[in-house]
């Protein structure tokens, strides 16, 4: 695609999104002329211009003499000629403060907190998904002669607690003794590979035991069905105040409603699960009809080593790509490390 644009134009092209993505306001060949460094005249740069709307990379609002980014000139304009600004170190340190290993059932909402407001943006954050569940540690607790808590602490850092319902009482040694057996034998591994393990590994045992074992499983596993497919997202209300997307309050609408519906936008976010690096979606690329006037901004985190979900940005096409998605980025690794239980 670079071919198709010599020097000039790239510049002239990476000038105007950069005025556009600042001012918000169309940009015309004056400005372009002012602010590109090139000594040309208004009048080179509007055939130029010119050039540029016939090959679809900016456009002219009916309103105005100027032009804006299309979202092709916006992928152009990532892909080739976007200059990053990383964090400072200093700023590195301060966000992986507030990502806490210590306290890992609470890290996903933390980073999608964290997104929001870093970017003033919605900032969204992929659970795990069902086949990346696995068991960092079990606990059972007597309640009663027959209730049982289970505790499950996944890899995550996700806590679920479940009542199992029992058959006869259970001693402490009993229970602990259980709790030690999945520890031992299964710790990170997935539910669903547990299940197809435990028959076999339980013969040996007595029989009242292996039913709680196995009830403690398919627990595990329910529990691993309920947070599939579901995300935190934080700071949606902060769309509102970007006129780019309130001024069309139908399509801010039926964005909201994606947030409610989840699958779809999950769906869109997974992708990055299978690409290595921060994803870009702008507009109509994500092929969910309410993000058409917006840009996904997403990166996978990981749990030792294996991905597990992913992060994720939404806002406005026109937004500072230089500054978003290095923070996306660090956000995913920072993340990853503080649920790998790395500094």
């Amino acid at each position: 695609m670079n071919a198709s644009l010599d020097p000039r134009s790239q510049i002239l092209l990476k000038t105007l999104i950069e005025r556009y993505i600042v001012e918000g306001q169309p940009v015309g060949s004056r400005a372009l002329s002012r602010h590109s460094g090139l000594e040309l005249s208004p009048a080179t740069v509007r055939n130029v211009m010119s050039d540029l709307e016939e090959m679809g990379f900016i456009a002219s609002p009916h309103t105005s003499a100027g032009r804006i980014p299309t979202p092709r000139g916006y992928r152009f304009f990532v892909d080739s000629l976007l200059t990053m600004q990383p964090l400072e170190r200093e700023r590195i340190s301060e966000l992986r403060g507030q990502l806490q290993p210590d306290q890992p059932q609470r890290l996903i909402s933390s980073a999608s907190q964290l997104l929001s407001q870093l970017t003033h943006f919605a900032g969204v954050v992929v659970a795990p998904r069902k086949d990346a569940v696995r068991i960092r540690q079990i606990e059972f607790i007597s309640l009663s002669e027959t209730r049982i808590l289970l505790i499950i602490v996944t890899t995550a850092g996700d806590v679920q607690n479940r009542i199992l319902l029992t058959r006869r009482a259970y001693k402490g040694s009993e229970l602990a003794n259980a709790a030690a057996y999945l520890n031992e034998h299964f710790a990170g591994l997935a539910f669903e590979e547990i299940r197809g393990r435990l028959q076999d590994e339980l013969r040996q045992l007595r029989s009242d035991m292996s039913e709680l074992m196995t009830a403690a499983v398919e627990a595990g596993s329910a529990a691993a069905e309920e947070t599939a497919d579901s995300y935190v997202i934080s700071g949606e209300t902060n769309l509102l105040d970007i006129e780019d997307l309130s001024s069309n309050m139908a399509r801010l609408r039926e964005l909201f409603k994606l947030f409610e519906q989840k699958t779809g936008l999950v769906q869109l976010l997974e992708l990055s699960n299978r690409a290595e690096g921060v994803q870009i979606f702008i507009g109509g690329e994500s092929g969910l009809a309410p993000l058409d006037g917006c840009s996904v901004i997403t990166a996978p985190y990981e749990v030792d080593g294996q991905v597990v979900g992913s992060v994720g940005v939404i806002g406005p096409t026109r937004m500072a790509y230089d500054r978003v998605i290095p923070i996306v980025d660090i956000t995913a690794r920072l993340l990853s490390s503080a649920l790998s239980g790395r500094d």
